[in-house]
């Protein structure tokens, strides 16, 4: 949107703008005339951020205010980077990756995206993680949902509960038992104004009113579901008072014991602003991002505390007994590749389920998930097919760098890496095998990327149809 496009916007958003920002205004209205920014988030559970600024084929510079974020121009088309195949990083407006940096998680944990799609933020709390603890990942669009679900298994993440629920059941299932949430409420969106002219065009003056509303329910929804001392992150991508310090304010009062918590500081943030609320002093304890102070588009954030002592929970892995003969199947394929341990940790054979022969590796947390509506509980593992097992792409992207003995790595300029993304054979040299015949990890850069089954110095290719680009 430039600036001709800003006499576009509704008169009643501009007078609540002005009156928001007062001598800041003028400035607000010129940074509709910037270049958007594009910026991408490292999968640090896979690759660390040198590393990464060493491999990537394209220029990037940090973003300041995200440890592992980079801006990167747009003529650079990272989404056809096999690094991007891999599950390496996650492109996501610079604004957006904000909240999911300012939780702290740790390993071991119960976190919960209580509006998940299409994956940013849960990717980024899946990575937190590091394979320990739960993540609950939940939207309650089916079609979202699914974008979700390709989202997570790109970043390789094994313990996770796909969920598609109304928020009001999740709160009824889950009583007092996350530590963290999450909650990237649907929103007016005046935020994304710049990026996004539809919704500049589509805006109200009432649409606020009503969005609030929905915001306040799963406020309360979400701090009902943390456990004492748990913290849940409240954002949202719009400007609107209502819809920020308003709802916030709502919480508080109906939450009184809930307190505001500081969030980790950057310069070109804005506090928060009480007038806009209920006046209470804490709420500058909120954080707004605006254009015209950094290099993205506008958000607002608030860490919000339930009082008590904070406790680990009882962490136990699942107990599954499954069939005799699909454990030995998949061991025989597990054998075959030299794996013995998954996503940093040693293979833990309790945690394989076989459903409708599909094998599933369940997250280490036994949880009552029964009466859920959900597309995925743990890492889809493979197909048990004719007294053999057939591994899924989703397991080839939770192996990380080195715990497969069976891989040919590629660089991320050797052409026969497009070609195997496109779902054709690959010719492989004999010194660039460990084994001559058999089941093969494709890598780039060593880092996995998909299966494929070498036969007499051809690689079949194992890709499949639904991931090709």
């Amino acid at each position: 949107m430039n600036q001709n496009k800003t006499e576009t916007l509704h008169p009643a958003f501009l007078e609540r703008m002005k009156a928001l920002l007062g001598e800041e205004y003028p400035l607000f209205l010129k940074s509709f005339e910037a270049p958007r920014t594009f910026g991408l988030r490292v999968n640090t559970d896979k690759i660390t951020c040198e590393e990464f600024e060493r491999i990537v084929p394209f220029p990037v510079t940090p973003i300041p205010w995200i440890k592992n974020g980079y801006f990167y121009e747009e003529e650079s088309r990272p989404s056809r980077c096999p690094l991007y195949q891999a599950g390496l990083y996650y492109l996501q407006e610079p604004s957006a990756m904000t909240p999911a940096s300012r939780i702290p998680v740790t390993p071991g944990e119960y976190v919960l995206d209580m509006c998940a799609a299409p994956g940013g933020k849960a990717t980024a709390l899946g990575s937190a993680l590091k394979g320990e603890g739960l993540l609950i990942a939940n939207d309650i669009s089916t079609s979202r949902a699914r974008a979700l679900l390709r989202n997570i298994e790109l970043f390789g993440i094994p313990n996770v509960f796909v969920a598609n629920e109304p928020p009001e059941k999740l709160a009824r299932t889950f009583p007092e038992f996350f530590h963290k949430i999450i909650l990237d409420a649907p929103c007016s969106g005046e935020g994304m104004f710049r990026k996004e002219e539809a919704l500049a065009l589509d805006w109200t003056p009432e649409k606020s009113d009503e969005l609030s509303k929905i915001q306040r329910e799963l406020l309360l929804n979400g701090f009902d579901m943390l456990r004492p001392g748990g913290l849940l992150l409240y954002s949202t991508c719009t400007f609107s008072p209502e819809e920020d310090e308003g709802s916030v304010s709502f919480l508080l009062e109906n939450r009184p014991e809930a307190d505001l918590v500081e969030l980790p500081w950057y310069e070109g943030f804005t506090e928060g602003i009480p007038s806009a609320g209920n006046g209470e002093e804490r709420l500058k304890r909120c954080v707004r991002l605006f254009p015209h102070k950094m290099n993205g588009e506008g958000h607002f954030m608030a860490l919000i505390q339930k009082p008590g002592l904070s406790t680990q929970g009882g962490v136990s892995a699942p107990h599954t007994k499954p069939d005799k003969n699909a454990v030995k199947w998949i061991d025989e394929f597990l054998k075959e590749i030299g794996l013995s341990s998954l996503g940093g940790h040693p293979f833990d054979w309790n945690r394989v389920e076989i459903r409708k022969d599909k094998a599933y590796y369940l997250p280490p947390v036994s949880c009552d998930f029964r009466g859920l509506a959900f597309l995925r509980n743990g890492l889809y593992l493979g197909d048990i097919k004719k007294n053999r097992f057939e591994p899924s792409q989703p397991l080839a992207l939770a192996i990380r760098k080195g715990e497969a003995a069976s891989c040919i790595s590629l660089s991320v300029n050797d052409e026969r890496i497009t070609r195997y993304l496109k779902g054709e054979t690959l010719n492989i040299e004999p010194q660039e095998a460990a084994k001559s015949k058999g089941w093969q990890l494709l890598c780039v850069e060593g880092y996995p990327i998909g299966f494929g089954k070498l036969v007499n110095g051809i690689l079949k290719n194992k890709y499949p149809a639904g991931w090709r680009v």
